[in-house]
């Protein structure tokens, strides 16, 4: 691979993600399956600042509930989440806890509303959800929703609503406050049943029996490689912000995560990388997932899709190995780069994370 210059005005992730493919010897073929090395992109020690910031600091520090009437809306986006089921909490020992919470992508906005027992239906989730829109400064455009076993009453409650409706895993901010009230809040109500939780999360299934469909070929990429990049590019002060990542989108980072971590993601390059780009964006590309006993590198979207984008060989599948070891250490936090090649802009780059199945 030929040295590429740089001019000044490059943008601090297209230097980084240049330095990056640079240390690597050679790209795999997406699907004739060459075996070159990883590649990290090290920085030093000093560079990593000790002082960290997320952007979305609030996801850990905000309360539990925000009344409306407190938020600084400024900070609030018109992209929201929406969750509605039950809890590990049994009410008078009786009937389950019944919730709906509602965040925006950021986290600043959390509202929770608890759904008596015999209300929990289409009707009563719109009538909710439009209140709190009538009372909010930040109208939403769109609203995100993850769990299939509550897919037909959400998707008719949100019909009604001048809103987009997406089922989608892209709920990154919602997942977060789940498992912190998951761990925080229900253990500490009265009627807390831990054997209660579990069920009903991605999909609302028990056993995952989905099966990978190959991507279109027009959508192929021609190349990919696993590579790591620092945490602390992410932060507050960071080279990757939604300035420089194309069509794609950035996960809340939880500010608990050690900042000389290394985020690792995989980089696809082709020349149809506009293309598949917006074909991600559209389609709610959720994640990326080696799955190491098929040998499969796999592309999750929307609420339970799969694509196939490549089968792995015993070198492919080490390397997977420390990819999926990588998402383990930092909660499923890991990213993907669409580009044309090396020397080019990502048309799309998206830091996501892994949502768990049992929330």
């Amino acid at each position: 691979m030929n040295a590429i210059n740089w001019s000044n005005s490059s943008s601090p992730l297209k230097v980084l993600l240049c330095t990056l493919l640079l240390s690597c010897a050679t790209f795999r073929s997406s699907f004739a399956f060459t075996t070159p090395p990883s590649a990290s992109v090290r920085h030093n020690s000093n560079s990593i600042k000790s002082s960290i910031i997320t952007a979305s600091s609030s996801l850990s520090s905000a309360s539990p509930d925000t009344a409306v009437n407190e938020l600084d809306w400024e900070k609030v986006t018109d992209e929201w989440e929406l969750d509605c089921y039950s809890r590990p909490v049994l009410v008078d020992g009786k009937k389950k806890l019944w919730e709906i919470l509602l965040t925006d992508s950021s986290g600043n906005m959390r509202i929770q509303r608890v759904l008596p027992s015999n209300k929990v239906n289409s009707r009563e989730v719109r009538r909710v959800v439009e209140e709190i829109i009538d009372n909010s400064e930040v109208k939403p455009s769109t609203i995100r929703f993850f769990r299939g076993a509550m897919f037909n009453m959400i998707n008719i409650a949100l019909s009604e609503i001048d809103v987009v409706a997406r089922p989608s895993r892209c709920t990154f901010a919602l997942a977060q406050w789940i498992e912190e009230r998951n761990r925080d809040v229900y253990p500490k109500m009265d009627g807390y049943r831990p054997t209660m939780g579990g069920v009903g999360g991605i999909g609302g299934t028990f056993l995952d029996i989905r099966t990978a469909v190959k991507l279109p070929d027009a959508l192929r990429g021609e190349k990919y490689a696993f590579v790591g990049l620092p945490l602390a590019e992410f932060l507050e002060g960071g080279g990757i912000d939604g300035s420089n990542i194309g069509v794609g989108r950035l996960a809340p980072v939880d500010n608990t995560l050690p900042a000389d971590s290394f985020v690792q993601g995989v980089v696809i390059l082709t020349p149809r990388a506009k293309a598949l780009a917006s074909w991600l964006a559209g389609t709610e590309v959720a994640g990326l997932k080696a799955d190491l006993r098929k040998r499969e590198l796999v592309m999750e979207t929307d609420i339970d899709n799969q694509y196939l984008m490549a089968k792995l060989n015993d070198q492919q599948r080490r390397e997977a190995a420390v990819f999926e070891e990588g998402k383990d250490a930092l909660g499923g936090l890991h990213f993907i780069s669409v580009q044309k090649d090396e020397d080019d802009d990502p048309a799309g780059f998206w830091l996501l994370r892994e949502i768990p199945s049992n929330l």
